[in-house]
């Protein structure tokens, strides 16, 4: 974020200059800059890189930047109020909307602006990132002979065999393709198992991302309830009933946004009812990479012990990694993965092949565990400072549930009665310096309560933790006098203390 910003600053001030220097006439160079500002080269070369996107400066290598010509034809804005009535309207005797709120996915993809803490955030803090096992395995895939030839369309064989292996020992590298990511494996797999207009079944709370995929797809997401232990089998067995829905997508693993795993009980009761209704589950396996060290054994992905070619797999390498290193897989049985194939095709042709490249040597090599390891130790100590915080500062919310995997807190508002507003708090929150995640896009149906949900993945540590908190609490203080009564958690951190 400290790098971002000093970009920001330095093409400012740039730009602020650039009035006394005639068209072509050449800027200072980098090394004159790096000693004037006193920032990086690579601040530097950001910066002008900027400013030539602006087309303020021209670029010329070994010459250094110049003074661009201002443009003075910029042409009147065009009228596309035509569009309005041409995205309306349907053409089949099916109305299905085709509309789309993204904003419940921008939330957690946008920069905030400089000086506010990032608590809505979907990715691990640059600290959290393998940046130099990262850089080390582009490089040598980049040396990987035909690193730059066109791949498989299925996806590079060691890599698909890779994550067979990570899925369960009953796949294998043909049971699987990979895709730019888990988005986009959800989109594929939503389109390949569902006509627009019908019904799917998702989880309620869950991750805003599907439920825009769905959407965009032209399918009705269809709300079904869970609780501490994932969701509940007698209503998703109702749901398959009264809706006829053939797919059902769900996240058994540290459940976006609530963090619940699906209980051992009702593991099979899942895949069973999905078998009997007909109907698929589209496992979204995101967090599994995320889990905290004091987690203990972990469940196996439903799809691990699955002959009947049920569920429908979804896991990547992003989440643990980087946000830019979008390889994903999505792994199936029978005859719905030439529909996936077909359908990853059309929509991407294939995964670039140096992306792939470098996904393997980073898994394939030592610092991969060690990051593993890393990750693991240090979700588990933000979660724990956070939860703390959060008792110390706003003890009127609801915690109902602390994770032992993925990066972020579901918490309760106190009541409407004598708790803020959810998203007069979202904005109170920016005002004080703390972005947060509001809870409504997490639904797809009416919410029971007002809710956020804070990351502490996407934050530097335990001091930014502790901010963001306490300047929380001061949005809070801004909308009413106390937090409530209500105790922010009976249970201990890593554990679930009570029902959703």
């Amino acid at each position: 974020m400290q790098e971002r910003s000093s970009v920001t600053e330095l093409a400012s001030s740039l730009r602020g200059e650039l009035n006394r220097y005639s068209v072509g006439e050449k800027l200072p160079s980098s090394r004159a800059l790096v000693e004037r500002f006193r920032v990086s080269p690579v601040t530097v070369s950001r910066a002008i890189a900027q400013l030539a996107a602006e087309g303020l400066v021209v670029t010329r290598p070994g010459s250094g930047a110049f003074r661009a010509q201002p443009r003075t034809d910029v042409p009147p804005p065009g009228d596309t109020s035509w569009q309005e009535v041409s995205l309306s309207g349907d053409g089949g005797p099916e109305v299905v909307p085709r509309t789309v709120d993204a904003s419940g996915v921008l939330v957690t993809l946008a920069a905030p602006p400089p000086g506010v803490i990032e608590l809505n955030g979907g990715y691990l803090h640059p600290s959290l990132q393998p940046e130099r096992a990262l850089a080390a395995a582009l490089a040598r895939a980049g040396r990987r002979p035909g690193a730059w030839g066109r791949p498989p369309t299925d996806g590079l064989t060691e890599l698909r065999a890779w994550f067979a292996r990570e899925i369960g020992p009953s796949l294998t590298a043909a049971d699987v393709l990979i895709t730019a990511g888990g988005q986009s494996a959800l989109a594929t797999a939503l389109r390949a198992l569902a006509p627009p207009g019908a019904p799917v079944l998702v989880e309620s709370p869950t991750y805003p991302g599907m439920l825009a995929a769905a959407r965009a797809t032209g399918l009705r997401p269809v709300p079904v309830p869970v609780d501490a232990d994932g969701v509940r089998p007698d209503l998703l067995a109702a749901a398959f009933r009264v809706t006829g829905a053939r797919v059902f997508v769900c996240q058994p693993l540290f459940q976006n946004p609530t963090g619940a795993v699906l209980a051992a009980g009702r593991r099979r009761d899942v895949v069973r009812i999905a078998r009997a209704a007909g109907a698929f589950v589209v496992e979204d396996d995101f967090a599994r990479r995320l889990v905290h060290d004091d987690a203990g054994p972990l469940p196996a992905p439903l799809a691990a012990d699955d002959p009947d070619g049920v569920v429908v797999h979804v896991c990547s390498l992003t989440k643990v990694t980087s946000p830019s290193l979008r390889v994903g897989a999505l792994a199936a049985r029978g005859p719905v993965l030439e529909r996936l194939r077909a359908i990853q095709v059309v929509d991407s042709f294939f995964v670039p092949r140096p992306l792939q490249e470098a996904a393997l040597e980073l898994v394939g090599s030592p610092a991969w565990g060690h990051h593993l390891r890393s990750v693991s130790t240090e979700l588990k100590n933000r979660r724990t400072a956070m939860t703390a915080a959060l008792r110390l500062e706003l003890p009127g919310f609801s915690l109902p549930y602390v994770p032992a995997g993925g990066g972020s807190l579901w918490l309760r508002l106190p009541d409407a009665e004598t708790g803020p507003d959810e998203a007069a708090l979202v904005s109170a929150a920016l005002r004080a310096g703390v972005a947060i995640a509001p809870g409504r896009p997490y639904y797809c149906a009416e919410p029971p309560a007002a809710q956020v949900r804070l990351s502490f993945a996407a934050v530097a540590g335990a001091g930014e933790i502790a901010e963001g908190v306490r300047r929380l609490r001061s949005a809070c203080d801004e909308l009413f006098a106390a937090p409530g009564p209500r105790p922010l958690s009976s249970g201990h951190d890593g554990h679930a203390p009570a029902a959703l």
